[in-house]
């Protein structure tokens, strides 16, 4: 990801509303789904400033890697111990065998090879993990956005489907989530595209403005794993071993 991406997120990821709601819809949907064990071994892949940290730390013990050495080194204070460096897809020096939740959100985009970087995760895998994977969806939607953060691709349903039965996992409850704010984020990206203004800023609106925007997206909390979601801004789900 560009440098002032890494720099945004550390200035805005305890107030914005899209981290401050995806947290608490990803702790709920972890709840209900992930039947995990008391003192579950937990893995963060790509943790960035390590914002996620504290809520997959109600889960269990968490490790966490992160390739940018600045977010990095928040992550690792956050954390209260180092966070690890090993890039995707080898995962060099991640230990086989030893995790019950891998924690992949709105990474495996950043991949070429997203098969080969699922099957790492696989390998790391304890006999019952599972992997938590959140990616952005539908390709029409590719914006400034996706460029600064050096994504490869959007997902369909389908071809996320397809990459992680190719790494020899299994899809469990696929969903579409960041659904009640998709026709206003469905507007931008085309009102961008028809004007020539498409922005990758993503700092947050103006506070009442975040503070709706927060309101609404935290109620998918409720939705997200009980009702299907016809569409959304992102794919959810969690994978285990086919």
């Amino acid at each position: 990801m560009d440098r002032r991406v890494y720099d945004r997120m550390a200035e805005h990821d305890s107030t914005h509303w899209w981290y401050r709601a995806r947290r608490d819809i990803l702790s709920d949907y972890l709840t209900r789904h992930a039947a995990l064990p008391g003192d579950a071994s937990i893995l963060e892949i790509g943790c960035g400033t390590g914002h996620n940290l504290p809520m997959l730390a109600q889960f269990g013990t968490v490790d966490a890697i992160e390739i940018d050495p600045a977010a990095r080194a928040i992550a690792s204070q956050r954390l209260g111990r180092a966070v690890g460096e090993a890039p995707l897809p080898e995962l060099p020096g991640v230990p086989r065998g030893s995790y019950d939740l891998i924690a992949v959100l709105d990474v495996v985009e950043h991949i070429e090879d997203d098969v080969a970087a699922l099957a790492a995760m696989r390998e790391c895998l304890a006999p019952d993990g599972k992997v938590l994977i959140a990616v952005p969806a539908h390709q029409w939607m590719w914006s400034a956005h996706d460029v600064v953060n050096h994504h490869h691709r959007r997902y369909s349903k389908a071809g996320l489907v397809k990459a992680i039965r190719a790494a020899g996992l299994k899809e469990r409850g696929l969903t579409y989530f960041n659904s009640l704010l998709f026709p206003l984020a469905a507007a931008a990206r085309v009102a961008g595209r028809i004007t020539g203004r498409d922005d990758s800023d993503d700092s947050p609106p103006a506070a009442p403005v975040n503070a709706l925007f927060e309101r609404i997206f935290r109620a998918e909390r409720h939705l997200v794993g009980r009702v299907p979601m016809p569409i959304g801004v992102s794919i959810l789900t969690l994978a285990e071993r086919g």
